[in-house]
């Protein structure tokens, strides 16, 4: 995958179509688990977000090795 993507004449970083879809997945996931009750479990809500989205990011951003 090339470093840099091309779109309408604007190049920009090949992270960031993944970063895209981390967010939305990340949405999906986060709606699910406030429906499910599992943010009653963890000690810090909010950096239970942030740890899973930092989670799904790096996993996503691994597949671009070559």
């Amino acid at each position: 995958m090339p470093r840099e993507i091309e779109w309408f004449s604007l190049l920009m970083p090949g992270l960031l179509p993944i970063l895209a879809a981390c967010v939305l997945l990340f949405v999906i996931v986060d709606l699910a688990f406030a429906r499910l009750g599992v943010y009653r479990y963890v000690w810090h809500p909010g950096l239970f977000r942030v740890a899973l989205f930092a989670a799904l990011f790096s996993g996503a951003a691994l597949l671009l090795r070559p």
